[in-house]
């Protein structure tokens, strides 16, 4: 489960920023193609943030979905799943969206 070790990443990014204030909602922006399962993660942040600044803070994620740019046919499409194919059969793609993991925001108290 590698959502812990990205929680504890967020957690620790959270608490830096916070610089000792109480930290009360961390916003996260996860693409579909970094593997991340939701549910997972916001279990693995509320672990990750006992006894830290975040312990109690709400988790925001902020899912984006896959997005290709296909030279082939010259569009964005959306990805149904992992693989970076276009549904026309092409794998001459560009992945424009759906890799990301970025902590958006933290609000303090």
């Amino acid at each position: 489960m590698h959502e812990l070790a990205i929680a504890e990443n967020i957690v620790g990014t959270a608490c830096s920023r916070a610089a000792g204030r109480p930290v009360r909602r961390v916003t996260v922006r996860i693409g579909a193609l970094t593997a991340v399962v939701p549910d997972d993660m916001r279990f693995c942040f509320d672990v990750a943030a006992m006894g830290t600044a975040a312990h109690g803070a709400a988790l925001d994620l902020d899912l984006c979905p896959a997005i290709i740019f296909c030279r082939s046919c010259q569009a964005d499409k959306r990805l149904p799943d992992r693989i970076p194919l276009c549904p026309c059969g092409s794998a001459d793609v560009t992945v424009t969206t759906g890799r990301e993991l970025d902590v958006v925001s933290v609000e303090t108290a």
